[in-house]
């Protein structure tokens, strides 16, 4: 889901605090808290409210501001955006460093609004932009597939341990139900993609290098719909594969990576040993990396970001890979 740029001083700041039933809510400049239920109804109430009090007294642009909890806040983000009111969807990492940095370590709900409240007043925030229909769809279809494929492997490593026939026939069964399974997901993908025409030229696009086949294709297109309109640092970033500095004065310390989102990572990672194979240019850049002594973990590193570099430019010039 795509992120643009906060251009505005938010002074009105609506704070969510999420959990699965309820909602601890605070509101700036008022500093008040309260707690309503997750639903849409609520919170669409809620904002309303908020925008009723808005207009009254002529607060300024407002914010709606959660953090992201595993799916918990989407009835935040959907009604904040059929409101149309901007939101920022905060990582938890960071409002805890913003704690840090203001000399708060006690952690509580009623707490954590408050501090979240405080933290939507930070200048230069991303305002998040709410994913179309067809690329929500086709996330959580990517996601089932990637939890499907999981499982296989699953119960193929219990076969192995299996010394019960029943068992084994059990398992045996199981894994034929799930690929069935597994073949539909990635049918419905690939009809998705080529239904909608921006989602089947990038991934022509991407699929035009070699070594990148559907599945990575359909992965990227799941978890970096910002493919092509970001830079080179920026999708090292996202990806979790920027390497990030650890130096001091004279020392020099080892390059490290950290963040980003997961489920990219895991999908370059096996997109990563494919195309250090069968793609020339990736091959003749590993092997250089492991003739200077360079241990694999950091030659698939390398090549994973390359990787997603490469497939960004490709898709951002709109020519098709020479190799």
């Amino acid at each position: 889901m795509n992120m643009t740029p906060n251009d505005h001083q938010f002074n009105h700041i609506v704070a969510f605090e999420v959990s699965k039933h309820e909602l601890i809510v605070h509101t700036l400049p008022a500093d008040r808290q309260q707690t309503v239920a997750n639903t849409p109804i609520q919170v669409r109430r809620l904002l309303r409210a908020e925008q009723r009090i808005n207009a009254k007294l002529g607060m300024g642009p407002l914010l709606v501001v959660c953090e992201a909890t595993g799916g918990y806040e989407r009835h935040v983000l959907a009604e904040a955006a059929a409101l149309g009111l901007a939101s920022h969807r905060a990582h938890g990492s960071r409002t805890r460093l913003f704690a840090r940095f203001q000399g708060k370590y006690a952690k509580t709900d009623t707490i954590d609004a408050k501090l979240i409240a405080h933290y939507g007043l930070t200048a230069g925030l991303q305002i998040y932009a709410p994913p179309s229909p067809e690329q929500a769809a086709l996330r959580q279809l990517r996601q089932r597939r990637d939890e499907v494929q999981h499982m296989l492997r699953m119960e193929a490593n219990r076969t192995e341990h299996a010394s019960l026939k029943r068992l084994k026939s059990s398992i045996q069964r199981h894994m034929a139900w799930l690929n069935t399974e597994l073949k539909a997901i990635e049918a419905e993908i690939q009809d998705l993609i080529n239904s909608v025409p921006e989602l089947e030229r990038k991934a022509t696009l991407m699929r035009s290098l070699k070594g990148v086949g559907p599945h990575t294709a359909a992965a990227i297109l799941a978890y970096l719909p910002e493919i092509g309109s970001i830079t080179k640092s920026t999708a090292a970033a996202i990806a979790g594969l920027a390497p990030i500095a650890q130096d001091s004065g004279q020392h020099k310390g080892k390059r490290h990576i950290a963040g980003g989102r997961a489920h990219l990572r895991a999908s370059l990672y096996m997109a990563a040993l494919v195309a250090r194979h069968r793609n020339p240019n990736l091959r003749t850049f590993a092997q250089g990396l492991k003739a200077r002594g360079k241990p694999n973990k950091l030659i698939i590193t390398a090549v994973m970001r390359k990787l997603i570099v490469i497939l960004n430019a490709i898709v951002a010039s709109g020519q098709p890979a020479r190799t």
